[in-house]
């Protein structure tokens, strides 16, 4: 089954072995990218069977390209989409996830490219309509529904148990001889890694209370 493929992945060299990779199972790259405003560019001119994209890449390193893929979902909700990352981000997986189309979807770690047969057939099989995600994020999505508190780093933990004593950032951060900006950081890595997505801090830090005194 050859395919047409838009692939944006910032690291050069990683992006010339992917290219060489899905070249060498018949597939045609129509645009390797190495941006998320390149990559939305390029499908929209090249509209591919399916996209290939990275996680983190410029413009602001974070999650540009899983949020390009999601915006180009929604503007071609058939459009398949395979997703890469270095690391486990549970909330980025169940973003992914949680597009609510039939249209084929994966989200593989980078580790898994390097056995190129698991890595073409995934693409084959994102393109042909199934969902495929990689094994260790599956198991860590299972453990997380017993225990979402076991993303937190002990000391976001910290952080979220004096939360629960109803203590300020500010007191928090002398409680723990660090800055404010320092809590302030950890107090939102709390709140995504926890998916707690309404409007309004004082709220959703009312809602990581709950979550840590049920766990």
């Amino acid at each position: 089954m050859s395919l047409t493929v838009v692939l944006a992945e910032d690291s050069p060299l990683m992006r010339d072995g992917l290219v060489g990779v899905l070249t060498r199972f018949g597939h045609q790259v129509l645009a390797a990218v190495g941006d998320a405003d390149a990559l939305i560019s390029a499908v929209r001119e090249h509209r591919p069977d399916i996209v290939v994209t990275d996680v983190r890449m410029p413009p602001d390193h974070t999650d540009d390209g899983l949020r390009a893929a999601v915006a180009l979902r929604h503007e071609r909700p058939t459009l398949p989409v395979l997703v890469l990352s270095q690391y486990i981000e549970q909330s980025y997986a169940a973003h992914l996830l949680d597009l609510g189309s039939d249209t084929g979807v994966g989200y593989l770690l980078k580790d898994r490219v390097s056995a190129v047969g698991e890595f073409a057939d995934a693409v084959v099989r994102v393109a042909a309509g199934a969902t495929v995600v990689d094994p260790e994020v599956v198991r860590q999505l299972l453990n997380r529904r017993h225990d979402p508190l076991r993303r937190l780093t002990p000391r976001e933990r910290e952080v979220l148990a004096l939360m629960a004593e109803g203590r300020a950032n500010a007191a928090i951060a002398r409680e723990l001889y660090v800055t404010e900006a320092a809590v302030n950081k950890h107090v939102g890595n709390i709140l995504q890694k926890l998916e707690l997505h309404l409007d309004g801090q004082s709220h959703r830090r009312v809602l990581a209370v709950l979550t840590y005194l049920r766990a």
